[in-house]
């Protein structure tokens, strides 16, 4: 459900700064979670491991999230029914990038978390999350022999 006033937000979005960048890393991680399906549908056998290393990673901060979300009395977003991929994928190389897009997707909303948080332990978890995604990030980028492989600042755009 959305709000006339911003469509694209949810309606049980908290309005606190931190607690609304962590909802918003929480569907950020939703996003990610459903991605890998696609991913895990056009990668090669090869690539098998890691697509289940990744959604692992990305179930797992995911449910840590919410219960950071629960334990602060805030809104935890509900994963969408279905999501549109940024990118057509009908290859393994398509396959790839739509990991490495979505990498970077979530360490970017991992990095608004930190810059958010007041509460020390969010920030720790925030600091994690974001690594979390650009080491994966940067093995996916092997995967589609892009280099380099690793970014300056996982997150932004510096």
């Amino acid at each position: 459900m959305t709000s006339p006033e911003k469509p694209d937000q949810p309606t049980d979005r908290p309005a606190d700064p931190a607690a609304g960048a962590l909802f918003d890393a929480v569907a950020a991680e939703h996003g990610a979670i459903y991605g890998y399906g696609v991913v895990s549908a056009h990668s090669s056998p090869d690539e098998n491991a890691l697509v289940a290393e990744a959604m692992a990673q990305h179930r797992t901060r995911r449910e840590a999230a919410i219960a950071l979300l629960t334990d602060a009395n805030a809104g935890v977003p509900l994963p969408a029914v279905g999501y549109s991929m940024p990118i057509e994928v009908d290859t393994p190389g398509q396959a790839a990038q739509l990991a490495v897009d979505m990498e970077q997707d979530t360490a970017t909303a991992w990095r608004a978390v930190v810059e958010q948080a007041a509460d020390e332990k969010v920030r720790a978890f925030g600091v994690a999350a974001m690594l979390e995604a650009a080491v994966m990030a940067a093995r996916w980028r092997v995967v589609a022999g892009q280099k380099p492989v690793t970014v300056a600042f996982p997150g932004g755009a510096e």
